[in-house]
């Protein structure tokens, strides 16, 4: 018991789950310097889908807004969000690319790389840890909350102590969809307390409005670190509050030891952003009401976000709650896995096809093929034969990791992207995200050399003659 301490989201989680991952660095730097000045465990800043944001959508170069944010914060730990084998995309890379990608992560500024998988399978975040350990970093091992009729506490218990062995120097419960109930945290946190030793974080969301009461409970069992996020972007889909929380442990035990008129100042700079991006439209109502159909349908709020998105533009807004009802059953064809990228967004695709449609696996993704052929990892439970062979025909599934049967492949990248390479990071960019990363690297390049994006590629080669 004592001191609580808290990782703030604000620059990561938090935008993330409310307006898809939109907020530019220009908007975070001004506040960098005070954030690192209040005194949290960690500020979470990268990972996630800041990356594919960043380069998709607000043609900023990710790598660039570690450092740039790293200069500013000197005191506070940086930490980010990696998908194990996955990294920040959406597919398994080859060993060299994962360690190397830790290593010029932790080279720019990162501190804490938590590290989990969609399928809580720890073949998948052996080598993060791994090459995080060996880069001098702090490899946090996380658990992918989720219920089923598969999933308890000593299972939980049972992956924590794994990752623990394989170098973990704390464990997170990551709860992405608000699914942990109070005496759930409390139960589980203290199953882990008496069965590790190291520390456990809580991150959770308050997208079924459960998230400030789970919290407490879980403080009360012993959990030494809980995520949450300054209040204009807090709630809904996001982390619970940082002030409310704060406030609330004030003067107790666990006082946070956080100054509540400091965090209030900085929750005055972010309201005008986030006003902006309601008023644009970006931040959609319907993400900020605590929803308790989460607790039903256990989809996290980057998922909802997803499936708006997806419905608006297929004109199908109308289907929302008959896309929500099919998640939990196609989840359970696939052998319940916790929906968390990129598992949610695979699951939450295939529901939309099904109710889109209007016949289940009439159209079956590539990702859905992959899931059940074993390209993700071992799922938490046997997928059903009949399934399989519905979805794969006579192919059979793998079942060694995913992972041992990639070859190396940096210098294939390396070469592929050799007149585009301005820093060494850039070859990273393009082993996650080929298509994007060439269309970023050519914008980088015209506007280095006075052309503005309309120029064509003859025009800058004429350039350079």
């Amino acid at each position: 018991m004592g001191k609580v301490r808290i990782t703030e989201t604000i620059l990561r989680d938090a935008h993330q789950s409310l307006i898809a991952t939109r907020m530019k660095l220009s908007e975070m730097l001004p506040a960098v310097e005070r954030l690192d000045a209040i005194g949290y465990n960690a500020l979470e800043c990268w990972g996630g889908a800041t990356f594919d944001s960043c380069l998709r959508f607000l043609n900023e170069d990710p790598w660039e807004r570690l450092r740039e944010i790293k200069k500013l914060a000197k005191k506070t730990p940086l930490q980010m969000l990696l998908r194990g084998q996955n990294l920040l995309g959406y597919k398994h890379y080859p060993d060299d690319v994962v360690d190397y990608f830790v290593q010029r992560s932790i080279a720019n500024g990162i501190d804490i790389i938590r590290i989990f998988d969609a399928l809580n399978d720890p073949r998948n975040l052996e080598r993060a840890i791994a090459a995080c350990l060996r880069e001098g970093g702090h490899p946090q091992g996380c658990i992918s909350y989720t219920t089923s009729p598969f999933h308890n506490a000593e299972i939980f218990v049972s992956d924590a102590k794994a990752l623990v062995n394989m170098g973990a120097q704390s464990i997170c419960i990551k709860d992405m969809a608000g699914l942990l109930s109070p005496e759930n945290a409390y139960e589980l946190i203290k199953s882990l307390k008496s069965s590790i030793k190291v520390p456990i974080e809580l991150h959770t969301h308050y997208t079924s409005g459960l998230g400030s009461m789970t919290y407490l409970r879980a403080i009360q069992a012993g959990v030494d670190i809980i995520d949450t996020a300054l209040s204009p972007f807090a709630m809904g889909t996001s982390q619970p509050p940082t002030e409310p929380l704060v406030a609330a442990l004030a003067g107790t035990e666990y006082d946070t030891g956080l100054d509540v008129k400091a965090l209030n100042d900085l929750s005055a700079y972010f309201r005008p952003i986030r006003e902006k991006y309601l008023s644009d439209g970006r931040l959609d109502p319907r993400m900020l009401c605590p929803d308790i159909n989460a607790l039903i349908y256990q989809v996290p709020g980057g998922m909802l976000s997803n499936l708006v998105s997806q419905l608006k533009q297929a004109g199908a807004i109308d289907k929302y709650d008959a896309v929500l009802a099919e998640v939990p059953a196609v989840r359970a064809d696939l052998g319940y896995p916790p929906l968390v990228t990129p598992t949610s967004q695979i699951i939450g695709s295939q529901a939309v096809l099904n109710v889109l449609s209007g016949e289940r696996y009439k159209i079956v993704t590539n990702e859905v093929k992959g899931l059940v052929a074993g390209e993700y990892g071992k799922t938490p439970c046997p997928i059903r034969p009949e399934f399989v062979k519905q979805i794969l025909g006579d192919k059979k599934p793998i079942t060694c990791r995913p992972a041992d049967l990639l070859e190396d492949k940096l210098p294939e990248f390396r070469e592929a992207v050799a007149q585009y390479i301005e820093q060494e990071e850039d070859v990273l960019t393009y082993a996650l995200f080929p298509q994007p990363a060439i269309a970023f690297f050519k914008k980088r390049q015209l506007s280095r050399y006075g052309y503005d994006e309309d120029h064509s590629d003859a025009a800058r080669m004429a350039h350079y003659a």
